[in-house]
């Protein structure tokens, strides 16, 4: 029940936060049917799951957000090369990436880190594969050859 509660008043406060509606009855009548139903969806969804991740920041997850922080940065400035330049050099490629992660936590950081690096995405994930869309074959060979899986398995195994 805390735990509802908890998301139920974060929800709600940010609600209010982003919509900035504190004296409209139907805007904020939906805004609470819209938390009520997120926080429904969200109890029934740990009822079926049972599995709860529990939200630890510490020294590895600081390094590894850092880490991946520099890498968006990177895949940022290469990628407005590619669209700044007069050739546009694009090769667009369909890559499949080994996952090495043994839970599903690790799993989804993994394919949500190469998702939020620009230039490319995960499209899929196929029993242990991922398949990823890369703009370019520099940037399939990051993946490929890249060190975040190792990273995101290093998350795991602590």
């Amino acid at each position: 029940m805390l735990h509802a509660s908890v998301l139920g008043a974060s929800l709600a406060a940010f609600w209010l936060l982003l919509s900035g509606y504190f004296t409209e009855p139907l805007l904020l009548s939906l805004g609470a049917i819209s938390v009520i139903v997120t926080v429904y969806l969200a109890l029934r969804t740990d009822k079926f799951d049972g599995e709860r991740v529990s939200l630890r920041v510490d020294l590895p997850i600081i390094r590894y957000w850092t880490w991946l922080l520099i890498e968006i940065v990177k895949a940022n400035i290469d990628v407005a090369k590619l669209i700044l330049s007069p050739t546009m050099a694009l090769s667009p490629r369909m890559v499949r990436v080994k996952a090495t992660q043994r839970t599903d936590v690790g799993v989804v950081i993994y394919a949500n880190s190469i998702t939020l690096t620009p230039g490319t995405v995960t499209v899929d994930i196929d029993d242990d594969e991922f398949i990823v869309h890369a703009i370019t074959q520099e940037m399939a060979d990051g993946l490929t050859g890249g060190d975040m899986g190792d990273r995101v398995t290093a998350l795991g195994a602590r």
